[in-house]
């Protein structure tokens, strides 16, 4: 009877304890953020690393720009038309794929790059990390994955740290065609419903 009683009370501290550390983890996904800063161009982020006090220098703006190209050439989403393209962008918001076309490939089109966002590791000991950012059809911005969506491409806050994880990459594969894209439910439609609501900049 003891050894019973022995053993049901360690299973309670045990699912005690089980629960306290899923609240703790709960609560670090929650602080999970990081400072972050979004440009329209990279003239406008040198201007802005000239005031006092900010976590980024115009080297930072040079180094993550550039970054960004690369990154939004090798991962932006790539559609069989340009009349998808800009369903799911907006008029205007997109050019033919130079990777593409550099390669002797099928012809494909893809959002132009709108912006970019920088974000700050360095209380983590990381550094400095950019997202490149494409229109919505909706008239936002997103990250090529089209899981984070901001009403601005310019201005501060904070942000998830997994918004500046890469994008898989998009080259050499096949562009998607309507049926798939409807499939999906449209650019950035699934992920965006798994990740939570649209977010702001603060100007």
């Amino acid at each position: 009877m003891t050894k019973i009683h022995s053993i049901r009370k360690r299973s309670r501290h045990v699912a005690l304890v089980l629960a306290g550390t899923a609240t703790l983890a709960l609560a670090a996904c929650e602080d999970d953020r990081v400072d972050a800063q979004s440009f329209p161009d990279l003239e406008s982020c040198v201007a802005a690393s000239k005031e006092n006090g900010l976590w980024f220098t115009e080297e930072d703006c040079r180094k993550n720009f550039a970054a960004a190209e690369q990154e939004h050439l090798e991962t932006a989403p790539r559609y069989e038309s340009k009349e998808l393209c800009e369903k799911e962008h907006g008029a205007g918001q997109c050019e033919g794929d130079p990777a593409a076309q550099n390669s002797g490939g099928g012809f494909s089109f893809m959002p132009l790059l709108v912006g970019y966002m920088m974000g700050s590791m360095l209380s983590r000991g990381g550094g400095i990390f950019s997202q490149p950012m494409v229109r919505t059809a909706s008239g936002g911005y997103s990250t090529p994955k089209g899981d984070q969506t901001f009403a601005s491409n310019r201005g501060t806050g904070k942000v998830a740290a997994s918004t500046f994880q890469r994008a898989p990459s998009t080259i050499g594969k096949p562009p998607m065609t309507a049926s798939q894209v409807s499939q999906r439910g449209g650019f950035g439609a699934g992920a965006t419903a798994r990740s939570g609501s649209r977010s702001s900049f603060g100007g």
